[in-house]
């Protein structure tokens, strides 16, 4: 696409949230326009959990404001952004497929990047204000990238691995220590297959364990000493490899997979982006009440992911709607819930009236959530660039088994 088609789209877009913002003065005007209209969200659906969630958020918005919320489940919304993109290559500026899309990381790089979202939006919802953006500088920065207000904080996210106590009581608690037992425990352990959100999370901390100077993770990768970068992370993933589950032929598809290897006692770890995901699948019996959660000494990654609004979306105001009350203190506190979600808030408490802050309060910390004051010392996410390539030398090396 030329430089010139590039710059006429954005200024398209620019003037599309021009035209909605000037024809409102109020967000009240934005749920009377609003109503009636189908919003397409494009989210992850993995989780029974996470889709039971977004359910009721759907049924509520529907009830409240008369938003329709169309929950789109996909494996992963590389694709979405694809779809997107596509529709922007063939001069579809409006009447989009897409109103609604969970993102964070490369996506959202990519989709800033082309000139794919809508916005700013925070500016424009009264939730926004609830943020704790200073407490969680992540909510304005998404792997590095400043969001300029093209996407709204949705949760809090942190790595940790998980482990049942009734078969391993001390777990490895660096990458260094992790190849030691693997050595000693062969076939007890995998990691999902990149580019599964949480195998690549994976990927990453051996990057941090293993890179020279991992103050370069904070800038754009370079292909050129990538492979010199990375030499180390796949000197120990090969090393690692004949101790995997299945002598790493294969890989289990995503979390949920390593979740149930890890229920049916063939495997002695996993993993998640929630500190709260363990306790959440105790409640739900997906795991045995004896499993725990911890972090590498030398930290694990945190981030916020995040809702947006593709440029050319149909139904921006409902999609406005639905994000404003995702932010909203009762959705945020229901999502906090471990017997819903468990997924962190966004939100600064002290912000809160005291009936709103008595909704988080009141929620109970299962056996397997480490506390706050635990869950350090945090690593930051690597420049999205790194995410690609990782993936892309990944699969070169080990996709075919």
């Amino acid at each position: 696409m030329g430089s010139t088609r590039r710059t006429l789209l954005a200024a398209a877009g620019c003037f599309a949230f021009a035209r909605l913002v000037g024809a409102v003065d109020s967000f009240g005007a934005i749920r009377e326009r609003a109503r009636g209209q189908k919003v397409y969200f494009n989210h992850w659906g993995g989780s029974p959990q996470i889709n039971d969630y977004i359910a009721w958020a759907g049924s509520e918005l529907l009830r409240r404001f008369g938003v329709e919320l169309v929950s789109v489940k996909v494996t992963d919304i590389a694709e979405t952004v694809g779809r997107v993109l596509a529709e922007k290559t063939a001069g579809r500026s409006e009447g989009g497929s897409v109103d609604l899309v969970w993102i964070n990381g490369e996506n959202f790089a990519a989709m800033k990047k082309h000139g794919l979202l809508f916005g700013p939006i925070t500016p424009l919802l009264p939730n926004f204000a609830l943020v704790d953006t200073e407490g969680k500088p992540t909510t304005l920065v998404d792997f590095t990238i400043p969001t300029e207000g093209y996407e709204a904080p949705w949760g809090m996210a942190q790595f940790v691995l998980i482990h049942d106590t009734e078969r391993l009581r001390e777990p490895p608690r660096s990458i260094a220590a992790l190849l030691g037992w693997a050595r000693g425990n062969p076939s007890r352990f995998t990691y999902p297959a990149p580019p599964d959100f949480i195998g690549t999370t994976f990927l990453k901390h051996v990057l941090y364990a293993t890179i020279d100077d991992p103050r370069r993770l904070a800038r754009p990768a370079e292909p050129q000493t990538f492979e010199a970068s990375t030499a180390g992370t796949w000197s120990f993933l090969e090393a690692l490899r004949p101790y995997l589950w299945r002598e790493g032929r294969t890989f289990p598809a995503n979390k949920e997979a390593l979740h149930q290897l890890l229920d049916d006692g063939e495997v002695d770890l996993s993993m998640a982006f929630n500190p709260a995901e363990a306790s959440s699948l105790v409640l739900a019996g997906r795991l045995p009440p004896t499993v725990r959660t911890y972090l590498f000494e030398t930290g694990t990654i945190a981030n916020t992911h995040f809702l947006a609004i593709p440029f050319n979306a149909t139904a921006k105001e409902g999609a406005l709607v639905a994000i404003d009350f995702l932010l909203s203190p009762e959705a945020q506190a229901r999502k906090q819930d471990e017997r819903i979600w468990g997924d962190p808030t966004v939100l600064d408490l002290d912000r809160l009236e005291p009936a709103d802050r008595a909704r988080f309060e009141r929620l109970e910390r299962g056996p397997a959530t480490l506390p706050p004051e635990a869950l350090r010392p945090v690593l930051p996410e690597p420049h999205p660039s790194w995410t690609e390539l990782l993936e892309a030398a990944w699969a070169r090396r080990f996709a075919r088994g």
